[in-house]
């Protein structure tokens, strides 16, 4: 009895997850694109005006800059992942019922969610390490400038 009732609430909560999920997912190729223009506003303006700022405000422009990238990097797999796998379940389900357009329904979604996640996942990555080699190439400049 109690088996019974924990795995139903335990597979109500993982399909109420679906659509946060999605939603996440959203939330994360905006939040991209935000970033990618934060990217092109440091290229071409603001690190040419750090170059003669002091080396402690860098150092904290560049943490925070790189800490969301990274974090982007990090949570669209991860929400890729989770796409994918909490459809599986009730398609399924469908499966053993011989209902065919609700497993089509929910590969469809799992397969979408993957492919979301994984390429936020991979832009966010190339973005982090393009403003690493950005920032590594700046810090040159100031150190060098500070130390002449």
């Amino acid at each position: 009895m109690f088996q019974g009732y924990f795995i139903t609430t335990l597979h109500t909560f993982v399909g109420w997850l679906l659509y946060p999920v999605i939603a996440g997912l959203l939330l994360a190729v905006l939040f991209l694109l935000v970033e990618f223009g934060y990217a092109l506003a440091e290229r071409f303006y603001t690190l040419k005006h750090y170059r003669h700022a002091k080396l402690n405000r860098f150092e904290e422009y560049t943490l925070q800059r790189l800490e969301r990238s990274d974090l982007l990097a990090r949570c669209g797999p991860i929400l890729g992942l989770m796409g994918t796998l909490i459809p599986l379940g009730p398609g399924l389900m469908a499966l053993s019922d011989g209902n065919i357009s609700i497993l089509a329904t929910a590969l469809s979604v799992a397969f979408d969610t993957t492919v979301v996640g994984l390429l936020v996942g991979l832009l966010a990555f190339i973005l982090s390490r393009l403003r690493r080699r950005w920032y590594q190439y700046t810090w040159q400049i100031i150190t060098e400038e500070h130390n002449a």
